[in-house]
């Protein structure tokens, strides 16, 4: 059991993905997540995704930041797509359209300002 909130937390973000890729969840489905903070102000979610895997485009309630941890990715919002890669961060306001797809096998942290549920959690 570990705490979702605290003073000061620490992460080992690639130990966490490690144990991401041994759960079922990984080694079936399409993707896995794990949620680091959960406050009524904010989130962060590490989420690994399979090559091919979309996520359909949503809203969310509020701002929120992707940093690639590994692998390449492409971020849809509105009519623009980017591609990320290892190391690059995307900001984006609150309510607009996005998805993504996983070009290779990929991970991000997803961060939210906000405590409403976001599709990856």
């Amino acid at each position: 059991e570990r705490p979702l909130d605290g003073p000061l937390l620490t992460f080992d973000v690639p130990a966490l993905l490690t144990q991401l890729k041994r759960e079922h969840a990984w080694q079936t489905g399409s993707r896995n997540g794990i949620t680091l903070l959960k406050t009524d102000a904010l989130r962060v979610v590490l989420v690994a995704m399979h090559a091919g895997t979309t996520i359909p485009v949503h809203k969310a309630e509020g701002p929120l930041a992707v940093e690639v941890v590994d692998g390449q990715m492409v971020f849809s919002a509105g009519a623009q797509d980017v591609s990320l890669g290892e190391g690059q961060l995307l900001t984006l306001h609150a309510e607009m359209p996005h998805g993504l797809h996983a070009i290779t096998d990929c991970s991000f942290l997803l961060t939210i300002a906000g405590e409403a549920p976001h599709p990856v959690e």
